[in-house]
C-alpha cells in the first residue's frame, strides 16, 4: 500500500469541540476544560513551546521551554485521561466521533518527543543529568542540576498525577458501590416485612448478600473465549513505550487461525517468520507491518526498545508513521472487524488502537469488534500458572504461557516482534482450548460461555 501522509483531519477535528464541550466539562484533575484553548492549539505544526525551533542547533532557554511543555502536557493528558470513558458512556450518542481525542493524542506524542529532546540537549549542554524512574506503573524523569542550579524546579509530575487520578477513581467507585447497596436495601425494605420474614423463617436477621469485591471476580474474565470460538485474528504490536498518548506503534504482526476446525479451503500460509524454527502450523494470512517515527523521536536513542525488539528508533525516521497513514489504519480496522481478534494482555493493543486507528473507537462502541485475551486464559484456566512471590497470580507472561502450552520449547524466548508473538500466542491458545475441551473445563466447564465469548459492547437501547 502506497504511503500517503494525511494530516488534514487534525484541524478538521476541531469541528467536534462543540460536541465534546457539551458532555465533558471537567478533566481528570477536576479542572474545568478550556475548550477555546484546545481550539487554539496547532495540531499540525506542534503544540509545544519549542515547536518551531531546531532543538539541536538553535539557542534557547531549555529550562523555560521544558517548564512550559510540562504544563501543556499536563493539561492535554488530563483531558485524554477522561475521553475514553466519556465516549464509551455517551449512550445518547451526543458524540459522533472519537476524532478529536485521536488528534489530542497525536499532538501529545509529538509534544512528548519535544520534551525528551529538550532534556537530552540539556544533558549534552551540561545543564543537568537525567534520571529515569518508574513508580506504580508510571515512568517519570528527575533532573539533577549541573550548570542549571535550579533544574530541580522542573518537576515531571506524571507519577504523582497518575496516583492522584487513581485515588479519585477509586473514591468515586466506592461511592457508587455504597449508593447501589443503599438503594438495594431500600428496595428490599419496601417490599418485605422483616417481622413476617423472621416469624416464617425463624431468622431474626437477613444475611447480607456477598459483594462483588469480596468474590473472585476479575475484570479480565470478560475477555475469555466461549465454546464456539473458531476463526480468529491473532495480533501483537510493538511500540516505543507503554503510553498510547506518548508513544508510537512501530511494528504490527497478525495472522489468522481456526482454533477448532481446519483452515478454510484456499487459505494461504506464508513462511515469513524471523525465527527459522517457526512453522505456520495451521495459521494463514500472515502479515508484518513496520512503521517509522517523527524526526524528533528518532533524535534520541531508545536503548530499552532496541534491546527488547531489535528495532532502533534512530534508524526509522524516514519510514511511514502509523498515526499519519489513514489508509493503513482503515485496512487494519477492516481486519479487526472481520472476526474476533486475540492479543495477550489485549487492553494494551486496545488502548493503542483507540488512540491511533481512525474508526476503531466508533466500531468498538457500536459492538462491531470482539476482543479475546490469552492472559486471563493463562491466569484462570492454566493449572501450570502457579502463584509465587514474584508472580502472585502465577507467571502469565506470553513466554511462560506459550512454553506451558508447547508453543515454545524450553530454550526459546518470546521474540518481542509482532508476527512472531502473535503466532506463538495462537498456537498456545489452540492447544490450551483443545486440552480444556477434553477435560470439560474452561469454556466447557460449569462457568463457561457459549458463543465466541470475548469482550464487546453495543448501543444501549
Amino acid at each position: 500500500m502506497t504511503y500517503e501522509q494525511n494530516t488534514q483531519w487534525l484541524e478538521a477535528s476541531k469541528h467536534d469541540v462543540t460536541q465534546w464541550a457539551a458532555v465533558m466539562e471537567r478533566d481528570a484533575d477536576e479542572r474545568i476544560i478550556d475548550w477555546d484553548w484546545v481550539c487554539s492549539l496547532d495540531f499540525v505544526a506542534g503544540v509545544g513551546a519549542g515547536a518551531r525551533l531546531d532543538l539541536v542547533h538553535d539557542e534557547y532557554d531549555a529550562h523555560a521551554l521544558l517548564m512550559q511543555d510540562y504544563a501543556i502536557r499536563e493539561r492535554l493528558e488530563a483531558i485524554l485521561e477522561n475521553v475514553t470513558s466519556v465516549f464509551m458512556g455517551d449512550f445518547d450518542r451526543n458524540l459522533d466521533s472519537f476524532r478529536l481525542a485521536r488528534a489530542l493524542a497525536y499532538a501529545n506524542r509529538r509534544l512528548n518527543d519535544e520534551i525528551t529532546l529538550i532534556m537530552e540537549q540539556g544533558k549534552v549542554r551540561r545543564l543537568w543529568n537525567v534520571e529515569r524512574r518508574f513508580e506504580r506503573g508510571t515512568a517519570f524523569v528527575v533532573l539533577h542540576g549541573n550548570e542549571d542550579a535550579h533544574a530541580n524546579e522542573i518537576v515531571d509530575r506524571s507519577a504523582q498525577l497518575a496516583q492522584e487520578r487513581a485515588q479519585r477513581r477509586n473514591h468515586a467507585m466506592n461511592q457508587r458501590k455504597a449508593g447501589s447497596q443503599m438503594m438495594q436495601q431500600a428496595s428490599l425494605s419496601s417490599f418485605t416485612d422483616d417481622k413476617v420474614l423472621s416469624e416464617e423463617s425463624g431468622q431474626t436477621s437477613r444475611p447480607a448478600a456477598p459483594r462483588r469485591s469480596d468474590s473472585q471476580y476479575d475484570w479480565r474474565m470478560a475477555y475469555l473465549p466461549g465454546r464456539d470460538v473458531d476463526a480468529v485474528l491473532g495480533i501483537d504490536i510493538e511500540t516505543t513505550g507503554t503510553s498510547a498518548w506518548r508513544d508510537y506503534i512501530i511494528d504490527v504482526g497478525f495472522e489468522r487461525m481456526n482454533l477448532q476446525t481446519p483452515a478454510p479451503e484456499g487459505a494461504k500460509a506464508r513462511d515469513v517468520y524471523s525465527e527459522t524454527d517457526y512453522a505456520a502450523d495451521g495459521a494463514y494470512d500472515q502479515s508484518r507491518l513496520s512503521f517509522g517515527v517523527p524526526l524528533r523521536c528518532a533524535e534520541v536513542a531508545n536503548p530499552f526498545i532496541a534491546q527488547l525488539t531489535g528495532i532502533d528508533v534512530t534508524k526509522i525516521a524516514g519510514e511511514p508513521i502509523f498515526d499519519e497513514w489513514p489508509r493503513m489504519q482503515q485496512a487494519l480496522l477492516e481486519r479487526l472487524m472481520q472476526q474476533p481478534y486475540v492479543a495477550h494482555n489485549a487492553t494494551f493493543e486496545h488502548r493503542f488502537f483507540m488512540a491511533n486507528v481512525e474508526g476503531y473507537a466508533e466500531a468498538y462502541r457500536n459492538g462491531e469488534i470482539t476482543i479475546l485475551d490469552t492472559m486471563p486464559m493463562s491466569r484462570h484456566w492454566d493449572a501450570g500458572s502457579v502463584p509465587s512471590p514474584g508472580h502472585p497470580h502465577g507467571d502469565n507472561t506470553l513466554e511462560a504461557y506459550a512454553k506451558r502450552q508447547g508453543a515454545l520449547d524450553g530454550n526459546s524466548h518470546e521474540r518481542h516482534l509482532g508476527l512472531e508473538d502473535a503466532h506463538i500466542m495462537l498456537v498456545a491458545m489452540r492447544h490450551h482450548l483443545g486440552t480444556l475441551k477434553v477435560a470439560g473445563e474452561g469454556p466447557w466447564g460449569p462457568a463457561g460461555r457459549g458463543g465466541v465469548g470475548g469482550k464487546h459492547t453495543g448501543r444501549r437501547r
